[in-house]
Protein backbone atom coordinates (compact mmCIF):
# COMPACT_ATOMS: atom_id res chain seq x y z
CA UNK A 1 0.00 0.00 0.00
CA UNK A 2 1.44 3.43 -0.69
CA UNK A 3 0.52 5.53 2.28
CA UNK A 4 0.79 9.47 1.02
CA UNK A 5 0.31 12.88 2.78
CA UNK A 6 -2.15 15.47 1.65
CA UNK A 7 -0.62 17.09 -1.14
CA UNK A 8 0.80 13.20 -2.77
CA UNK A 9 3.99 12.98 -1.08
CA UNK A 10 5.04 9.47 0.11
CA UNK A 11 5.69 8.91 3.59
CA UNK A 12 7.78 5.84 3.80
CA UNK A 13 10.87 7.69 3.37
CA UNK A 14 10.38 10.07 6.42
CA UNK A 15 9.53 7.19 8.29
CA UNK A 16 12.16 5.33 7.41
CA UNK A 17 14.44 8.48 8.46
CA UNK A 18 12.80 8.25 11.60
CA UNK A 19 13.63 4.63 12.49
CA UNK A 20 16.77 5.49 11.46
CA UNK A 21 16.86 8.12 14.01
CA UNK A 22 15.75 6.57 16.53
CA UNK A 23 18.05 3.07 15.93
CA UNK A 24 20.87 5.71 15.78
CA UNK A 25 19.73 7.33 19.33
CA UNK A 26 19.79 3.27 20.68
CA UNK A 27 23.12 2.60 19.56
CA UNK A 28 24.67 5.70 21.47
CA UNK A 29 23.08 4.76 24.65
CA UNK A 30 23.51 1.41 24.73
CA UNK A 31 26.70 0.88 23.07
CA UNK A 32 29.10 3.90 22.19
CA UNK A 33 27.85 5.62 25.75
CA UNK A 34 28.95 2.73 27.86
CA UNK A 35 32.05 2.51 26.17
CA UNK A 36 32.97 5.98 26.31
CA UNK A 37 32.27 5.69 30.31
CA UNK A 38 34.15 3.14 30.70
CA UNK A 39 37.31 4.54 28.86
CA UNK A 40 36.87 7.59 31.00
CA UNK A 41 36.68 5.21 34.60
CA UNK A 42 38.88 2.51 33.04
CA UNK A 43 42.32 3.19 35.55
CA UNK A 44 45.55 4.54 33.96
CA UNK A 45 48.46 1.32 33.12
CA UNK A 46 49.76 0.50 36.71
CA UNK A 47 53.24 2.16 36.74
CA UNK A 48 56.58 0.12 37.67
CA UNK A 49 57.83 0.18 41.52
CA UNK A 50 61.86 -0.07 41.65
CA UNK A 51 62.54 0.10 45.56
CA UNK A 52 65.93 1.02 46.53
CA UNK A 53 67.84 1.08 49.93
CA UNK A 54 70.79 3.10 51.01
CA UNK A 55 73.08 2.72 54.00
CA UNK A 56 76.64 4.38 53.90
CA UNK A 57 77.50 1.64 56.44
CA UNK A 58 77.18 -1.01 54.14
CA UNK A 59 80.93 -0.54 52.26
CA UNK A 60 83.88 0.67 53.63
CA UNK A 61 86.81 0.63 51.71
CA UNK A 62 85.33 -2.39 49.37
CA UNK A 63 84.55 -4.07 52.82
CA UNK A 64 81.14 -5.01 53.11
CA UNK A 65 79.10 -5.50 56.34
CA UNK A 66 77.42 -8.53 56.00
CA UNK A 67 74.46 -7.78 58.34
CA UNK A 68 74.00 -4.38 56.88
CA UNK A 69 73.73 -5.74 53.55
CA UNK A 70 71.48 -8.22 55.15
CA UNK A 71 69.05 -6.25 56.45
CA UNK A 72 68.89 -4.14 53.17
CA UNK A 73 68.09 -7.28 51.29
CA UNK A 74 65.92 -7.99 53.53
CA UNK A 75 64.07 -4.58 53.54
CA UNK A 76 63.68 -4.88 49.95
CA UNK A 77 61.87 -8.19 49.39
CA UNK A 78 59.52 -7.22 51.88
CA UNK A 79 58.77 -3.91 50.56
CA UNK A 80 58.73 -5.41 46.59
CA UNK A 81 56.19 -8.29 48.05
CA UNK A 82 54.21 -6.32 50.26
CA UNK A 83 54.14 -9.14 52.90
CA UNK A 84 55.38 -8.66 56.84
CA UNK A 85 58.38 -10.48 57.54
CA UNK A 86 61.16 -11.88 55.00
CA UNK A 87 60.09 -15.64 54.75
CA UNK A 88 56.75 -15.10 53.79
CA UNK A 89 58.16 -12.52 51.12
CA UNK A 90 60.19 -15.30 49.46
CA UNK A 91 57.47 -17.83 49.76
CA UNK A 92 54.81 -15.48 47.71
CA UNK A 93 57.80 -15.66 45.02
CA UNK A 94 58.75 -19.24 44.83
CA UNK A 95 56.93 -22.40 45.81
CA UNK A 96 58.43 -25.41 48.04
CA UNK A 97 58.48 -27.33 44.58
CA UNK A 98 60.60 -24.93 42.72
CA UNK A 99 64.22 -25.60 41.91
CA UNK A 100 65.60 -22.26 42.68
CA UNK A 101 68.65 -19.82 40.65
CA UNK A 102 70.71 -17.18 41.40
CA UNK A 103 71.91 -15.55 38.37
CA UNK A 104 74.99 -13.40 39.41
CA UNK A 105 77.52 -11.22 37.46
CA UNK A 106 80.88 -12.12 38.24
CA UNK A 107 83.07 -10.28 35.00
CA UNK A 108 84.31 -8.21 37.21
CA UNK A 109 86.45 -10.54 39.28
CA UNK A 110 87.26 -9.80 42.85
CA UNK A 111 86.29 -6.43 42.78
CA UNK A 112 83.18 -5.85 40.96
CA UNK A 113 81.13 -9.29 41.40
CA UNK A 114 77.87 -9.35 42.52
CA UNK A 115 78.75 -9.35 46.60
CA UNK A 116 78.53 -12.11 48.29
CA UNK A 117 76.52 -10.85 51.06
CA UNK A 118 74.21 -9.82 48.81
CA UNK A 119 73.65 -13.50 47.41
CA UNK A 120 74.32 -14.89 51.17
CA UNK A 121 71.08 -12.47 52.56
CA UNK A 122 69.14 -14.08 49.28
CA UNK A 123 69.82 -17.66 50.36
CA UNK A 124 69.05 -16.72 54.08
CA UNK A 125 65.82 -15.68 53.27
CA UNK A 126 64.96 -18.40 50.90
CA UNK A 127 66.30 -20.92 53.70
CA UNK A 128 63.64 -19.29 56.06
CA UNK A 129 61.14 -19.85 53.43
CA UNK A 130 61.77 -23.48 53.67
CA UNK A 131 64.32 -24.23 50.84
CA UNK A 132 67.38 -26.15 51.59
CA UNK A 133 70.61 -24.49 50.72
CA UNK A 134 71.97 -27.43 49.03
CA UNK A 135 69.67 -27.07 45.95
CA UNK A 136 70.08 -23.24 45.42
CA UNK A 137 72.16 -22.66 42.08
CA UNK A 138 73.65 -19.96 42.03
CA UNK A 139 75.81 -19.14 38.75
CA UNK A 140 77.31 -17.34 35.95
CA UNK A 141 79.14 -18.14 32.27
CA UNK A 142 82.36 -18.29 34.13
CA UNK A 143 82.93 -18.83 37.86
CA UNK A 144 86.86 -17.38 38.08
CA UNK A 145 85.60 -13.94 39.24
CA UNK A 146 83.19 -15.57 41.60
CA UNK A 147 86.23 -17.28 43.57
CA UNK A 148 88.38 -14.12 43.63
CA UNK A 149 85.49 -12.16 45.05
CA UNK A 150 85.80 -15.07 48.21
CA UNK A 151 82.66 -17.19 47.18
CA UNK A 152 82.98 -20.39 48.72
CA UNK A 153 81.93 -23.15 51.17
CA UNK A 154 78.40 -21.06 51.18
CA UNK A 155 76.38 -24.26 51.36
CA UNK A 156 74.51 -23.78 47.63
CA UNK A 157 75.84 -25.03 44.13
CA UNK A 158 78.08 -22.57 42.82
CA UNK A 159 77.83 -23.56 38.67
CA UNK A 160 79.65 -22.34 35.93
CA UNK A 161 78.82 -22.64 32.12
CA UNK A 162 80.87 -25.41 30.91
CA UNK A 163 82.43 -24.72 27.00
CA UNK A 164 80.10 -26.66 24.80
CA UNK A 165 78.67 -29.20 27.07
CA UNK A 166 76.79 -26.28 29.08
CA UNK A 167 74.41 -25.36 26.72
CA UNK A 168 71.65 -27.17 25.57
CA UNK A 169 71.73 -28.22 21.87
CA UNK A 170 67.95 -28.72 21.52
CA UNK A 171 67.34 -25.30 23.01
CA UNK A 172 68.02 -23.24 20.39
CA UNK A 173 67.37 -19.46 19.95
CA UNK A 174 67.46 -17.63 16.09
CA UNK A 175 68.51 -14.46 15.61
CA UNK A 176 68.43 -12.41 12.12
CA UNK A 177 72.24 -11.76 12.34
CA UNK A 178 75.12 -14.15 11.73
CA UNK A 179 77.79 -14.71 14.49
CA UNK A 180 81.59 -16.12 14.07
CA UNK A 181 81.46 -19.26 16.25
CA UNK A 182 83.91 -20.15 18.23
CA UNK A 183 85.53 -22.85 20.50
CA UNK A 184 82.72 -23.53 23.07
CA UNK A 185 79.88 -22.79 20.89
CA UNK A 186 77.60 -25.94 20.40
CA UNK A 187 77.94 -25.50 16.49
CA UNK A 188 81.73 -24.68 16.10
CA UNK A 189 83.25 -27.24 14.14
CA UNK A 190 87.27 -27.32 14.54
CA UNK A 191 88.63 -27.68 10.96
CA UNK A 192 92.53 -26.57 9.54
CA UNK A 193 91.98 -22.94 8.89
CA UNK A 194 92.94 -23.43 4.81
CA UNK A 195 89.92 -25.35 4.30
CA UNK A 196 87.68 -23.04 5.98
CA UNK A 197 85.71 -20.79 3.42
CA UNK A 198 84.25 -17.58 4.81
CA UNK A 199 80.99 -18.70 5.08
CA UNK A 200 82.02 -21.95 7.88
CA UNK A 201 81.75 -21.49 11.13
CA UNK A 202 78.94 -18.92 11.67
CA UNK A 203 75.61 -19.36 12.45
CA UNK A 204 72.41 -17.32 13.34
CA UNK A 205 71.42 -19.07 15.75
CA UNK A 206 72.50 -19.77 19.99
CA UNK A 207 72.00 -21.90 22.60
CA UNK A 208 70.61 -21.51 25.82
CA UNK A 209 72.49 -22.75 29.11
CA UNK A 210 71.39 -26.30 30.69
CA UNK A 211 71.11 -24.28 33.54
CA UNK A 212 68.06 -22.41 32.47
CA UNK A 213 66.25 -26.16 32.29
CA UNK A 214 67.10 -27.22 35.71
CA UNK A 215 65.84 -23.96 37.52
CA UNK A 216 62.23 -23.34 37.50
CA UNK A 217 62.54 -19.57 38.80
CA UNK A 218 65.33 -17.11 38.91
CA UNK A 219 66.30 -14.00 41.01
CA UNK A 220 67.95 -11.75 39.21
CA UNK A 221 71.46 -10.00 40.83
CA UNK A 222 73.51 -7.77 38.30
CA UNK A 223 76.04 -4.91 39.24
CA UNK A 224 75.25 -1.87 38.59
CA UNK A 225 77.64 -1.01 35.98
CA UNK A 226 77.54 0.38 32.21
CA UNK A 227 78.64 -1.35 29.05
CA UNK A 228 81.18 -1.03 26.10
CA UNK A 229 79.01 -2.89 23.56
CA UNK A 230 75.89 -2.81 24.98
CA UNK A 231 75.58 0.55 27.48
CA UNK A 232 74.23 -1.07 30.45
CA UNK A 233 75.02 -4.38 31.71
CA UNK A 234 71.69 -5.03 34.10
CA UNK A 235 68.82 -6.75 34.47
CA UNK A 236 68.23 -7.39 30.79
CA UNK A 237 71.88 -7.76 29.77
CA UNK A 238 72.63 -10.20 32.57
CA UNK A 239 69.58 -12.79 31.95
CA UNK A 240 70.92 -12.83 28.25
CA UNK A 241 74.38 -12.45 26.93
CA UNK A 242 75.91 -14.76 29.73
CA UNK A 243 73.17 -17.15 28.99
CA UNK A 244 73.66 -18.38 25.16
CA UNK A 245 76.26 -19.61 23.24
CA UNK A 246 77.22 -17.23 19.85
CA UNK A 247 76.46 -14.49 22.10
CA UNK A 248 79.19 -11.97 20.89
CA UNK A 249 76.59 -10.81 17.73
CA UNK A 250 74.29 -9.50 20.44
CA UNK A 251 77.51 -6.98 21.47
CA UNK A 252 78.52 -5.54 18.55
CA UNK A 253 78.20 -1.78 17.64
CA UNK A 254 74.42 -0.28 17.58
CA UNK A 255 71.62 -1.18 16.02
CA UNK A 256 72.96 -4.91 16.35
CA UNK A 257 71.34 -6.92 19.07
CA UNK A 258 69.06 -3.82 20.71
CA UNK A 259 65.45 -5.71 19.88
CA UNK A 260 67.22 -9.09 20.49
CA UNK A 261 67.93 -8.74 23.63
CA UNK A 262 64.45 -8.15 24.89
CA UNK A 263 63.21 -10.84 22.10
CA UNK A 264 65.65 -13.54 24.17
CA UNK A 265 64.52 -12.15 27.56
CA UNK A 266 60.69 -12.76 26.49
CA UNK A 267 61.25 -16.47 26.19
CA UNK A 268 59.07 -18.00 28.73
CA UNK A 269 62.11 -20.62 29.70
CA UNK A 270 64.28 -17.08 30.44
CA UNK A 271 63.07 -14.16 31.37
CA UNK A 272 59.98 -15.99 32.25
CA UNK A 273 61.65 -17.73 35.05
CA UNK A 274 62.57 -14.21 37.03
CA UNK A 275 59.95 -13.48 40.09
CA UNK A 276 62.24 -10.46 41.29
CA UNK A 277 65.55 -8.60 39.92
CA UNK A 278 67.99 -6.95 42.96
CA UNK A 279 70.70 -4.74 41.81
CA UNK A 280 73.82 -4.81 44.00
CA UNK A 281 74.73 -1.21 43.82
CA UNK A 282 77.19 -1.44 46.75
CA UNK A 283 79.85 -0.48 44.05
CA UNK A 284 78.51 1.26 41.07
CA UNK A 285 80.72 1.83 37.81
CA UNK A 286 80.01 3.97 35.00
CA UNK A 287 82.33 3.33 32.33
CA UNK A 288 84.07 0.19 31.32
CA UNK A 289 81.49 -2.09 32.28
CA UNK A 290 81.24 -4.86 33.14
CA UNK A 291 84.90 -5.78 33.82
CA UNK A 292 86.33 -3.96 36.66
CA UNK A 293 87.43 -0.49 36.24
CA UNK A 294 88.02 1.31 39.61
CA UNK A 295 88.61 4.47 37.96
CA UNK A 296 85.31 4.50 36.95
CA UNK A 297 83.75 3.13 40.47
CA UNK A 298 82.17 4.22 43.41
CA UNK A 299 81.15 3.18 46.63
CA UNK A 300 77.36 3.98 46.13
CA UNK A 301 75.98 1.28 48.84
CA UNK A 302 72.90 1.15 47.19
CA UNK A 303 70.38 -2.16 46.36
CA UNK A 304 68.11 -1.91 44.32
CA UNK A 305 65.08 -4.44 43.93
CA UNK A 306 62.19 -4.54 41.24
CA UNK A 307 59.17 -6.82 39.74
CA UNK A 308 59.95 -4.87 36.68
CA UNK A 309 63.46 -5.34 34.95
CA UNK A 310 63.15 -2.65 32.63
CA UNK A 311 62.25 -0.15 34.78
CA UNK A 312 65.11 -1.02 37.13
CA UNK A 313 67.74 -0.73 34.11
CA UNK A 314 66.10 2.68 33.20
CA UNK A 315 66.38 3.67 36.57
CA UNK A 316 70.35 2.85 36.32
CA UNK A 317 70.40 4.16 33.07
CA UNK A 318 69.45 7.71 34.26
CA UNK A 319 71.96 7.30 37.19
CA UNK A 320 74.98 6.38 35.36
CA UNK A 321 74.37 9.18 32.71
CA UNK A 322 74.52 11.36 34.99
CA UNK A 323 77.85 10.25 36.52
CA UNK A 324 79.14 9.47 32.93
CA UNK A 325 78.00 13.64 32.50
CA UNK A 326 79.64 14.83 35.27
CA UNK A 327 83.08 12.84 33.78
CA UNK A 328 82.82 14.30 30.34
CA UNK A 329 82.04 11.17 28.68
CA UNK A 330 79.51 10.51 26.24
CA UNK A 331 76.13 9.28 26.12
CA UNK A 332 75.10 6.02 26.01
CA UNK A 333 71.97 6.52 24.79
CA UNK A 334 72.73 4.75 21.09
CA UNK A 335 74.31 2.14 22.69
CA UNK A 336 71.71 1.11 25.52
CA UNK A 337 68.64 1.26 23.06
CA UNK A 338 68.03 -2.38 24.24
CA UNK A 339 66.04 -0.99 26.84
CA UNK A 340 63.07 1.03 25.18
CA UNK A 341 63.09 -1.95 22.82
CA UNK A 342 62.33 -4.07 26.11
CA UNK A 343 59.58 -1.65 26.66
CA UNK A 344 58.05 -1.76 23.37
CA UNK A 345 58.42 -5.50 23.68
CA UNK A 346 56.00 -5.14 26.72
CA UNK A 347 58.34 -6.63 29.20
CA UNK A 348 57.92 -2.93 30.93
CA UNK A 349 58.12 0.22 31.12
CA UNK A 350 61.24 2.59 30.24
CA UNK A 351 59.45 5.89 30.38
CA UNK A 352 60.37 7.65 33.59
CA UNK A 353 56.87 8.99 34.31
CA UNK A 354 55.56 5.44 34.38
CA UNK A 355 58.14 4.65 37.67
CA UNK A 356 57.93 5.38 40.83
CA UNK A 357 60.98 5.34 42.55
CA UNK A 358 60.07 4.02 46.43
CA UNK A 359 63.09 4.80 49.25
CA UNK A 360 63.01 2.05 51.92
CA UNK A 361 66.08 2.94 53.13
CA UNK A 362 66.50 2.53 57.31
Amino acid sequence: MNVKMAHGVSILPLLALHHLKRLVLLLYLFVALPLAEAQRSSPAPTPSVVYVAHNSAAIKHHKTDPEVVRAMVNRLVIAATGQPEVANAWRSLVGPKDKIGIKISAAGGEIFTTHRDVVNAIVDGLAAAGHARGDIIVWDRSLAGAAAAGYRGEGYRLVSIAPREGYDPKRVISAPMMGKLIWGDVDYEPMPVALLPDTENTSSLSHVARVLGEVTKVINVPVMTDSETNGIAGCIFNMTVPNVDNWRRFTQPEPFGASTLGEIYSDPGIGGKVVLNIVDGLVAEFAGGPRARPNYQLEYATIYASRDPVALDAVMLRKIAEWRARASLPSLARRATHVQAAAQLGLGNADAQKIIVRDVSP
